[in-house]
């Protein structure tokens, strides 16, 4: 319990100071993974609102794969395009993704959020309303919380 706390409380942390969705999920695994911490929030950055702002799949659920794709990704090759940790992986992706979707309703940051964060007065009326903190927020801890589930 302390472990799924820490993994909690830590990705708050990076949340209130600032970083986007993905880096709050990636970074305190990173040193788990032996990544380094800065690398690993340079690395998520574009994923944040929905990779780009596109508010395509949201940040925090990419964020999560990242973290499966670092444990249980295929690193060497056998020659074929999949294999066992390949697949392992994707069914991993695809049962956070699942799970994320039961708790929030959709993975599509635009349909999390509802509003269109490429257009600068709909992402203004986004901070002004708090969801960047309420609504984002929930779906790092919900990510957090499918990661300790799996791992």
């Amino acid at each position: 319990m302390d472990r799924i706390m820490n993994k909690l409380e830590q990705a708050a942390h990076y949340h209130e100071i600032g970083y986007g969705c993905a880096q709050c999920v990636l970074a305190p695994y990173s040193r788990d993974f032996g990544l380094d911490e800065g690398l690993a929030l340079r690395l998520s950055t574009g994923f944040g609102s929905g990779m780009g702002r596109m508010c395509e799949v949201c940040g925090a659920l990419a964020g999560a794969f990242i973290v499966v794709s670092m444990k249980y990704g295929k690193e060497i090759t056998d020659g074929t395009r999949y294999g066992t940790d390949t697949e392992t992986t994707y069914a991993l992706v695809a049962e956070i993704a699942r799970k994320f979707k039961e708790k929030n309703g959709s993975i599509y940051c635009r349909d999390l959020i509802g509003y269109d964060l490429m257009d600068p007065f709909q992402r203004e009326k986004v901070v002004e309303m708090g969801l960047f903190t309420t609504i984002c927020r929930r779906c790092i801890l919900d990510a957090v919380e499918l990661l300790q589930e799996i791992l």
